[in-house]
């Protein structure tokens, strides 16, 4: 419990220093969301966590908390939390993509309105690139069903 406790102060702390940030620069908190940059932060956010909490190439950084078990999917692994010196908490957050959304959603709102224009774009390139994932997917399934490989 404690590891948990941990990181909801965390991101508790994490949270108020971006309001903190927001506030001081005076930036104005609109009165609701555009139904685009939902849709945007939806996507961008979906792309981010799956990079960060399963991809390959990232798992460097969740190395010193987690433990490999075996592929998970393209380009993804399965890992499971390191269980010794207490990182269960932090390997479950960084192995969860679903945790990590919650983090990335956070980031991408501040960075919203701290840095609309550099924000959006970086969005508009995870957003691409789920496109692209999904559009990599669809056509290897195609060619599977087509060719009979399995």
């Amino acid at each position: 419990m404690g590891g948990y406790l941990a990181s909801m102060a965390g991101f508790g702390a994490y949270t108020a220093a971006w309001a903190t940030a927001v506030r001081l620069r005076g930036t104005p908190v609109p009165d609701r969301p555009q139904p685009w940059d939902v849709v945007l932060t939806s996507v961008a956010t979906f792309r981010l966590s799956r990079l960060l909490s399963k991809a390959s190439v990232t798992s460097p950084l969740r190395a010193p908390f987690t433990r490999y078990v075996g592929p998970q999917g393209p380009a993804e692994l399965h890992e499971e939390a390191d269980p010794e010196g207490g990182k269960d908490a932090v390997g479950e957050l960084v192995t969860c993509p679903f945790c990590t959304s919650v983090w990335v959603v956070s980031t991408l709102t501040a960075g919203q309105l701290l840095w609309p224009r550099a924000t959006r774009t970086a969005m508009g390139a995870l957003t691409a690139l789920a496109g692209a994932d999904a559009l990599q997917l669809a056509y290897g399934a195609l060619v599977s069903r087509t060719t009979g490989d399995d």
